[in-house]
């Protein structure tokens, strides 16, 4: 089950870049198109594994399918960094988690993979997740608005749209390739953030990032970001496709990993990154992340 142990790696760097996103959004880096522009742009260093002849060309199909898969990450970020922004990481990422299964399925469904419709099962478990989001979104008397649910709900839609496009491209074409060919989608993407004013005056003022030294960690955490892509890519690769729920199930270990490293930095470097950490909190959390945790295991068997 190599694909396994691939995926649990991945989702605990994932783990560890959200805790560092929410931090350089919340001072360093505060407009989430700009962020989602660097995470884009950046990715097409990748191309620097062209001169060794890991990039071959793809159909035309494949082609698209490899844009359609790059620009969806770029805009499912650019959704999460919106929500990281805003909210908890805390809860704005598991509440993103809870939705990917159910739009995931819904895509391989469409696309004719799927064998048969949503059972008890498929129903116990889509109920399961949307208490679990409830639940971990609950802030005294308020839900998170409904702008906050809709923002996850858009993010988890191109993160599914991105899992699906992927996977496709690389049930024909060689994975590394792939990924190659998928950067390049997303840098085109993240282009398009250059048609706003304010993303452009951001970044050709970038004497302010320089200053502050928010190179010094966008970088490494960029690099951390894209060795769990690849991870990732690599699981959704070598798995069936059918398991692609199973992989999504999968990140409800990253709110584990979520929740220690977010509790710990609240406490040792509260002036990096602030988190609710009290015992009713951590309870109110812990048991959502276990309601979540029941719908995607239902949703993988």
């Amino acid at each position: 089950m190599l694909w396994l142990i691939v995926a649990l790696s991945g989702y605990f760097l994932l783990a560890l870049v959200n805790i560092i996103d929410k931090h350089l959004l919340k001072s360093r880096i505060p407009d989430p198109k700009v962020y989602a522009f660097y995470v884009g742009f950046l990715g097409i260093v990748v191309l620097a594994a062209a001169p060794f002849g890991l990039l071959e060309i793809p159909s035309l199909s494949v082609f698209l399918l490899a844009m359609l898969a790059g620009a969806s990450h770029v805009l499912a970020i650019w959704f999460l960094f919106s929500g990281l922004k805003n909210f908890e990481a805390s809860r704005i990422v598991p509440a993103v988690g809870a939705l990917l299964p159910i739009f995931t399925f819904t895509f391989t469904f469409l696309s004719g993979e799927a064998e048969r419709m949503l059972g008890l099962r498929e129903i116990g478990a889509f109920l399961l997740l949307v208490a679990g989001t409830i639940l971990i979104t609950y802030q005294g008397k308020n839900l998170l608005s409904k702008n906050s649910l809709k923002t996850a709900a858009v993010s988890a839609f191109f993160f599914a749209a991105f899992f699906i496009a992927i996977k496709f491209v690389y049930l024909s074409h060689p994975f590394i390739s792939g990924i190659i060919w998928s950067r390049v989608g997303a840098f085109l993407a993240a282009l398009f953030f250059l048609f706003s004013k304010d993303v452009r005056n951001d970044i050709l003022g970038g004497a302010k990032i320089a200053k502050e030294k928010t190179w010094l960690i966008l970088i490494p955490n960029q690099l951390l970001g894209s060795a769990a892509l690849v991870l990732q890519n690599w699981a959704i690769a070598l798995a069936p496709l059918a398991y692609l729920g199973i992989i999504n199930a999968l990140e409800g270990t990253k709110y584990f990993f979520l929740l220690f490293f977010a509790a710990i930095i609240s406490v040792k470097f509260p002036q990096i990154l602030r988190e609710e950490v009290s015992r009713k909190v951590l309870l109110q959390k812990i048991s959502a992340i276990l309601l979540m945790g029941a719908g995607l295991a239902l949703l993988s068997l």
